[in-house]
């Protein structure tokens, strides 16, 4: 990465770099999983690259990170207090520390097919676990459509404006004090049900002290295990939050509505459950979660058989 331009804050001109990656890194692959649908207020799209909001250890920041230039490099810049923060955290966002070097697909035809066309593809680390968790909490065993509207309400009611000339409307998560300050009615007036409050709740009472047990824990399985700790944080939970803040390259998210039937029929055309999708990713151990992502990425689309999940409003009830 280049010198890092500091901040002037009488100006507000951003801290600004210029990310250069080792090899070629395709920015929306490996960060399109970081915003939580198309309402998230702490991530917008535009055809220059992304907008993105951090509640960084050192306060807010809008980070905005453009499309890789032709010969590979990446511009960044970033707003507020937490500027310097989010733009150190650039080259991990970006998928530094993930290596791919091991991972061997060369004995099927799709993953194969798929790393060829997808070769910038990283996973991407935020190092912010509690942002991730969140709302991993709240798309437990609803709809995405539901979940990605209950995210965008709790942040458009108690999220803080973007610094900087971020797109009007995008809004920062909460600190930890505003979380645990939200009543019980508005969590359920944004949709989400006691139980999820409730789980919700459980990591916001000790969420310094799980900050403190992931980011020290002698592995990245040893994370999953503290997460699980807390009542109402499952395998499937603890997976889809740390597959964001840690790029955890091996966890898998079992219990997912549709991904064991995806896996499936992707790797031998037919349907399996949590087991059998274990055993199919089994030959890639190590890089479980690389090959699921190959696969998000490959352009199959698995036929949609039986009864959809139904819509429900938590709101009346």
């Amino acid at each position: 990465m280049t010198a890092v331009l500091p901040a002037d804050a009488r100006s507000g001109r951003p801290v600004e770099t210029v990310y250069r990656p080792a090899v070629a890194v395709d920015g929306a692959a490996t960060l399109g999983l970081l915003g939580r649908g198309p309402y998230d207020p702490t991530t917008q799209w535009d055809l220059r690259g992304v907008w993105r909001t951090w509640r960084t250890p050192h306060g807010a920041a809008t980070l905005r990170i453009l499309r890789p230039a032709a010969d590979g490099s990446v511009a960044a810049s970033a707003w507020g207090p937490g500027a310097e923060w989010a733009i150190a955290a650039v080259p991990a966002l970006l998928g530094s520390e993930d290596d791919w070097s091991g991972l061997d697909v060369s004995g099927h035809t799709l993953l194969r097919g798929s790393l060829h066309r997808n070769p910038g593809l990283r996973l991407a680390k935020t190092g912010r676990m509690l942002e991730a968790l969140l709302p991993a909490i709240i798309e437990q065993r609803v709809t995405s459509l539901e979940a990605y509207r209950s995210w965008a309400r709790l942040l458009r009611w108690y999220g803080e404006p973007a610094p900087g000339p971020a797109p009007d409307g995008m809004r920062v998560t909460p600190t930890l004090e505003q979380w645990r300050g939200i009543p019980s009615w508005d969590w359920h007036r944004a949709g989400v049900d006691p139980r999820r409050s409730r789980a919700a709740q459980a990591v916001l009472a000790i969420a310094p002290s799980l900050e403190r047990a992931t980011a020290t824990a002698p592995t990245l399985d040893a994370a999953a295990a503290a997460l699980q700790t807390v009542p109402g944080i499952g395998v499937w939970t603890a997976a889809e939050t740390l597959q964001r803040s840690h790029a955890h390259p091996d966890l898998v998210s079992v219990g997912d509505y549709h991904l064991a039937h995806y896996v499936g029929e992707a790797l031998i055309g037919e349907r399996v459950d949590d087991d059998g999708m274990l055993e199919l990713l089994e030959p890639w151990a190590g890089h479980r979660q690389r090959v699921v992502r190959l696969i998000l990425a490959s352009g199959f689309r698995f036929q949609r058989r039986g009864p959809r999940m139904a819509v429900q409003d938590h709101r009346w009830h």
